[in-house]
């Protein structure tokens, strides 16, 4: 039987409904011990990562991109009526035209031609409008030409996630201490890949106010030419405005076949179906890893590997 209104008005006020906003961070934290056992770290050695696609968009640049617009919103900076500009290879993409579409702004992004076909649906499905760039140019490419339109046409908001604090600001503010948390304290040393850098800057600046004595690593392809989607090398690349060469402890590199054999193993060992950049990160904090008697190991999965179902690898 249904409620009546009488009673339906008593109920309502005491339901706990979230937001989808609300429903960023707080991702589970996993142990990769099967990853460990197969590639003989030490007993003492714990391999841990951050499942970012528990997020709502399903990455980690949800909490980023979040933070950009709340940021944006208190400044004054984005409006109802606005469209939200910014260049992606996709993850930051999703993220903008989710709560885009979530808060009433029209989103317009830049994009290399040859992102997966699981985002392009992805982003059309949210109602974004996509410029596409030169694939050879990749995300350098789709940087200039979003550079270009905001200053073409100032009514829009140029979310800039590559120069914007708002970017590195959210790991700061959320992905540290979830770590610090998740791990009881006991994280020994952090990685994560370098794309616009702000998970690597965020995360490492709060853990080391928290703990000094946390080593961080940044990770990169070890060539320009790659296939780590989402990953730059720095050396040839444009660089981030937020990233700080300064701040890692260490820097290790990748090619992108280690990426695909380790991505294939993460699916066929632990059961998890990761993106390529998840997968490099976990192969680089292996290496990391090998070199250790005892410590905690924490590392970043941005993504799973539901936007890379096209890719030929998978059956190798």
């Amino acid at each position: 039987m249904l409620p009546t209104i009488e009673q339906t008005n008593q109920i309502f006020p005491q339901l706990k409904y979230q937001s989808l906003a609300e429903q960023i961070g707080n991702t589970p934290l996993l142990n990769l011990a099967r990853i460990a056992k197969a590639f003989d770290l030490a007993p003492d050695v714990y391999l841990l990562a951050k499942a970012e696609w528990f997020n709502p968009g399903g990455s980690v640049k949800d909490r980023a991109a979040l933070n950009i617009i709340r940021v944006a919103e208190e400044n004054g900076l984005l409006k109802p009526g606005m469209t939200i500009l910014d260049s992606t290879s996709g993850n930051t993409g999703i993220a903008f035209a989710m709560l885009g579409a979530a808060r009433g702004y029209k989103v317009k992004l830049t994009v290399p031609a040859n992102v997966s076909p699981e985002r392009m649906t992805i982003l059309r499905a949210y109602g974004a409008e996509l410029i596409l760039t030169d694939p050879l140019e990749g995300s350098d490419g789709a940087l200039i030409e979003a550079r270009r339109l905001a200053a073409a046409d100032p009514s829009l908001f140029y979310a800039n996630q590559y120069n914007n604090a708002a970017n590195w600001q959210a790991h700061y503010l959320t992905t540290a201490d979830e770590i610090w948390e998740q791990t009881g304290g006991y994280i020994t040393h952090f990685l994560a890949g370098l794309g616009t850098g702000g998970t690597f800057i965020g995360t490492t600046r709060r853990l080391k106010e928290i703990n000094p004595s946390i080593r961080c690593y940044s990770a990169q392809p070890d060539s320009p030419f790659n296939g780590v989607e989402g990953w730059k090398y720095m050396e040839t690349a444009i660089k981030p405005g937020i990233y700080d060469e300064t701040l890692a402890d260490g820097n290790l590199t990748l090619s992108t076949e280690k990426a695909y054999e380790m991505a294939r193993l993460l699916a066929r060992t632990e059961g998890l179906f990761v993106g390529i950049s998840s997968a490099a990160a976990v192969a680089t904090a292996v290496q990391l890893a090998q070199g250790l008697d005892q410590g905690v190991v924490v590392t970043i999965l941005p993504d799973s590997g539901m936007k890379y179902l096209s890719e030929r690898f998978w059956d190798d």
